[in-house]
Formats: C-alpha cells, structure tokens, sequence
C-alpha cells in the first residue's frame, strides 16, 4: 500500500515504503520535479540511491526518453524454471555437481567466452537500423551465456509447499548493455545543453521525435532482447547440468521478466513511455519473480494490476546498506553463520559482503508493502546460490 506521499515542484511522488536514505529522498523530489514527467512518480518498496534516479523507481515520461531512468544494465532481468525434482530427493553431492558443471560452463563476474557462441543465438535485428550495437556483434556473441558481476546471481532454490525444486537466474546485457547506455547517456547531455532543455542532473534525455531518441529506443529494446538470450544460453546449461545427475528431470517453461527498460504504454488516458529501474511489470495476471537476497526467500508472483504504480512491482529486495558500508560494517563470519544454519551452499568471501544477505532490506517486509500491487503463488527458498 502506498504509505507516503512527496511533492515535488510539478508532479507528486507516491511511496511504497515507509523509510527512504536522504539521497534516496533527493532523488525522488527531482523526479517529481521534471518538467516532462506524467501524472505522478511511482517508487517501490525496494527502492534506493541509484545514478540519477532511484532503482525501485518508475517514470512516464511524455515525448522524451531517458537513458539513466532505464540504467546501465538494460534489460537487467531473472529468468525462474521449475523442475521435476523434489529437493528432499538431492544429495548434497548432486547440487555440488550441478554447482561445479556451472562454474565450468559459465563464466561469472568480469569474465567473457574465449570462444564465441553461434550467431543463431543471438535475437534477430536489421543492424542497419543498430548503428552503435553494429560494430558489437563480436562482443556479442563473447558474451552470450555470461553471469556479470556485483547483484548477479544462479541459484537453486526449494518451493516451500511442495519441494519442488526451482532455477533462477538474475542477469543483464552484459557489457553490451553498458556501452549502449553510456553512448546514448552522453548524447542526452550534450542534446540538453546545446538547447538549453530544463531537466535534472543526471536526468538529460533524448526527445522521441529526434533521430537519437529513436536510436536509442530501437537499441535499448535489441539489449533487452540480448539480455534475455543470455539467460537463456545460461539456463540450458544449467538443465544439462541436472541432466547429468538425474537424466529423467524436465523441466517446466520458462518464466522472464526485465526490470530496466523502458516501453510505450497507456495510462491514465494517454499513451506515455514507462520507464523502469529496478521495478518490475505488474499486470493483472502477469506472472513476475521478486527476489530475495542470497540466504533469503524468493518468490514467483502473479500481477494485481494497479493502475497507481503504472502496473508495477518490486524487483528484489533492494539494498539496506551501500556497498561500502556493508564492506565496512558487516562480519563475513556471522553472515556465513546465517547461511550455513539454513544449510545454503554458498561461496561468500570477504570480498563479497556487499552483496551478503545482511546488506539487503527485508524481503518479506518488502512484500508487504506491495500487497495491493502482486500476490505471492510460490514462495521458494534457497538450496545454493552462485554470486557474480
């Protein structure tokens, strides 16, 4: 439920939680501030600092599109498949295996392919009309099948009410994604200043009429695309990496949803371009994935449809504590401790506190909070979780 409301010099911001950082808060004044946003500024329960806007935020825009409203992970998103296999049923030496046969298969953190995939993988496009992605085609097929870093995760999770066990995969576009956000993120500062265009630091944007704003539309929805294709090379090596121990598993369809992009959409009478950071899709009916942290719940939920978050939700837990401070402040021994009491096959190093289970909001706490934008219908805990 909506447990705020703050009011910027144009537009009101509505809250979907109850305690927000200060930087945070700034953030989402200037968001409510834009000359150029719609009817109302939505911010979820997840939400925190990000870079120009907050992640857990969502923007409608009229005529323009913002390249730091969708992020640098464009398409960032998680993929969720649900098996065949009961998780009472595993050995700790056949997730180990499993475990194993993904580190060997797929590359995580910084790391790309040595050998490229094959180009079939790839989502179609005439690249004519992707001047910038063009010349990335290489880069591409590198990074198909890649983990990436930082809040990037695999994990192997067990349904609460029946011991199914499920697949999860939180990932991006990669490096490509990146490239395409910083390129179009520059022209945006550049456009603004050269017309004098009244907007917020770190807010620039590219109007839709003009042939960059276009561009950036027609390639930032190919890296949505790719993101997808990505998730999907990696979970068909995960599946053979079950299939290796349990030759009989199937497994069901595939269940995706992004959470930074931005769309044409309609809402509240007009047709309007829905950004969103950090947030996900809600739709009556849809079918989404909130993720917890790594020694956490997570859920797959069905979409309530509410019109006053622009039909959105949630995209994880979001952070409690910035990487710093949870560098800083956590103890890697009493984090492990929290995971391995709750039998979690995990790889936490000291270098990876900032991404401990201690350095996220409280999952369910957050699902309170959008109890009138998702209903929960699986409710999944984690077996083994592979960090970026």
């Amino acid at each position: 439920m909506i447990q705020r409301e703050i009011m910027g010099t144009k537009l009101t911001a509505k809250l979907w939680l109850d305690e927000v950082e200060d930087s945070c808060m700034e953030q989402i004044v200037r968001l409510a501030s834009l000359p150029y946003a719609f009817h109302h500024i939505a911010i979820m329960p997840d939400a925190h600092t990000g870079v120009g806007m907050p992640i857990g935020g969502v923007l409608a825009t009229k005529g323009v599109v913002v390249p730091n409203a969708v992020g640098v992970d464009i398409g960032c998103g998680m993929c969720a498949v649900r098996t065949t296999l009961k998780a009472s049923e595993l050995e700790r030496k056949d997730i180990t295996s499993v475990m194993s046969y993904i580190r060997k298969n797929i590359p995580l953190g910084f790391d790309h392919r040595k050998t490229p995939m094959d180009e079939s993988l790839l989502p179609e496009a005439d690249f004519d009309k992707l001047p910038y992605l063009k010349s990335m085609k290489a880069a591409m097929l590198c990074q198909l099948g890649t983990l990436g870093g930082g809040n990037h995760f695999i994990e192997i999770q067990k349904d609460v009410a029946n011991d199914d066990v499920w697949i999860m995969i939180h990932s991006g576009s990669r490096n490509v994604g990146l490239s395409v956000a910083k390129q179009y993120a520059k022209i945006a500062v550049e456009w603004c200043a050269k017309w004098y265009s009244e907007t917020q630091p770190g807010l620039e944007f590219l109007p839709i009429e003009f042939e960059e704003g276009k561009k950036y539309l027609r390639e930032m929805e190919y890296c949505k695309q790719f993101a997808l294709a990505n998730r999907k090379v990696m979970m068909d090596f995960i599946m053979e990496g079950f299939r290796l121990i349990k030759p009989d598993v199937e497994f069901g369809d595939l269940i995706n949803i992004a959470h930074n992009y931005a769309a044409y959409e309609h809402h509240f009478g007009e047709n309007v371009i829905v950004h969103r950071k950090g947030a996900t899709r809600a739709r009556m009916g849809e079918i989404g994935i909130i993720p917890g942290s790594m020694g956490t719940k997570s859920y797959i939920v069905e979409g309530l449809g509410n019109i006053e978050s622009f039909e959105s939700c949630s995209h994880g837990a979001g952070r409690r504590l910035s990487r710093a401070m949870a560098r800083e402040t956590l103890s890697l021994e009493e984090e492990c401790r929290k995971m391995d009491e709750r039998g979690i096959i995990h790889g936490m190093r000291r270098d990876g506190l900032d991404e401990a289970p201690g350095a996220y909001k409280d999952i369910d706490r957050v699902m309170q909070f959008e109890s009138d934008l998702v209903k929960p219908i699986v409710e999944l805990l984690p077996i083994a979780v592979i960090k970026g």
